[in-house]
């Protein structure tokens, strides 16, 4: 699942009308801008990933580019393809949220403890204490990850994470600041917040999720457990060249448990451009009403990330999981919407986000990286320590170097000297601190922030 700051950290069927018959169509490649199609096919044919499906929404329809393969002997991918979207899940729980509140099943005041078992009660500083709001604009005080987080099998990290767990973490955090007052992006959060709503509904979160918002939409193939179809139209995520599993969340489902294609996600995004006359058209309004500022330039809506552009607020989310990267975004100002899927540990954010604001950029390539001696990047392989929640282990192999943080699959760093580093999943860089050859500690520069983090091993 992506977390903002490192983050480690995006058919030929017509089936919505507007005010007049909205066309649904495969386009030529033609359609995309030339620097943009030549990104692309870089990143396949530099092996940075398999496939990559993409749709572009406007008030004509949508149109879909597909592509790669969904493995190196795979089958041709297409706009029902199937991959891990990962912390876009968290929008969902936006809305599955903002939708309840509208149906007064609950208050974004409500404090979370009126809602969790009578045993289990979440401490906070001082008088304020947690309310729905603050999970899903990630200012509840709680950590990116519990700490009591030890997977036993790190391909598939979740899986064995239970209720009881988070239970026995929620009720004993100590909270280092004060419920509201900062933005610290939260898988915990909102794991626990699509807990909330489920129980709130005597459901399961899939099960609410597929009733609030796939069923309506007619989203078929949105789904956490996959069906017989998705499983045959599976994209097998990958890490690097290498095959890896897919993920498996049950306790914190709603931060980043569900599975999708671009067919699905593009009525997804329309839905969120009000070109179709959705039932959710009022619970998607209210998830996109910014809640709190971030660095960068940013805000934070109910899950959504908000960025200003050229042309307009730019309203979206990534996903990470193991094997695949993603993501999802518009501007309601120009009326455009992209989804972006790809089944690789290597993102490719920064093409949605060009799509949709040219001023934005497109990132480089490894192959236009600076030739970094392998005895230098073998100095900078240990665990280094930005919180005790959130710890990134530098591993080398030949002349790649990799990040991995906790919970997250691992990223590819490239140099663009011999201590500062970029990563193309995010836009992100890492300068590495070293005195007398030896490495001392790390620093992480995203959307305007620096983390500091001291080598531990």
């Amino acid at each position: 699942m992506k977390h903002c700051r490192i983050t480690l950290l995006f058919l030929l069927i017509s089936y919505i009308t507007i005010q007049c018959q909205n066309i649904t169509e495969t386009a030529d490649i033609k359609g995309l801008p030339d620097e943009v199609l030549e990104s692309i096919e870089r990143r396949i044919e530099e092996g940075l990933t398999p496939s990559i499906a993409l749709a572009l929404i406007d008030s004509s329809g949508i149109k879909f580019f597909n592509f790669g393969k969904t493995a190196k002997h795979g089958k041709e991918v297409d706009e029902n393809t199937i991959y891990e979207i990962g912390s876009i899940s968290k929008v969902f729980t936006g809305i599955l949220l903002a939708q309840q509140v509208l149906d007064g099943d609950l208050k974004l005041e409500d404090e979370i403890n009126g809602y969790l078992p009578n045993n289990i009660k979440v401490p906070v500083i001082g008088d304020k204490e947690i309310t729905f709001g603050n999970l899903t604009d990630h200012t509840s005080g709680l950590p990116g990850m519990p700490y009591n987080f030890r997977p036993a099998n790190r391909n598939n990290p979740y899986a064995d994470y239970t209720v009881e767990q988070m239970y026995e973490f929620i009720s004993n955090y100590h909270p280092v600041r004060t419920v509201g007052s900062e933005f610290e992006y939260s898988n915990l959060a909102q794991g626990l917040l699509g807990h909330l709503l489920a129980m709130n509904k005597a459901c399961s979160y899939e099960e609410l999720m597929i009733q609030t918002i796939a069923d309506p939409l007619e989203m078929n193939d949105t789904r956490i457990e996959l069906t017989r179809r998705m499983e045959e139209n599976l994209a097998p995520g990958h890490s690097g060249r290498r095959r890896v599993q897919n993920w498996d969340i049950p306790t914190l489902a709603g931060a980043g448990a569900i599975r999708s294609s671009t067919s699905d996600m593009a009525k997804f995004v329309s839905a969120n451009l009000a070109y179709s006359n959705s039932p959710l058209m009022k619970a998607m309004e209210l998830s996109h009403q910014i809640r709190h500022d971030m660095a960068g330039n940013r805000s934070i809506a109910m899950a959504w990330i908000i960025m200003k552009g050229e042309k307009g607020n730019i309203i979206c989310h990534g996903g990470a999981t193991g094997g695949y990267r993603t993501f999802i975004g518009f501007v309601k100002e120009s009326g455009k919407g992209v989804v972006l899927l790809t089944n690789s540990s290597e993102g490719a954010d920064d093409i949605g986000y060009y799509l949709l604001d040219s001023g934005s950029g497109l990132v480089g390539f490894k192959s236009d990286a600076a030739d970094i001696p392998k005895s230098t990047l073998e100095q900078y392989v240990g665990l280094y320590e930005l919180r005790p929640d959130l710890i990134i282990y530098i591993s080398r192999e030949g002349k790649q170097l990799y990040g991995q943080a906790t919970g997250q699959d691992r990223f590819s760093l490239y140099p663009e000297n011999d201590t500062l580093f970029y990563l193309t999943v995010v836009d992100a860089k890492i300068a590495f601190h070293r005195k007398n050859d030896s490495t001392e500690s790390l620093t992480m520069f995203q959307d305007g922030q620096e983390m500091l983090g001291r080598k531990i091993k």
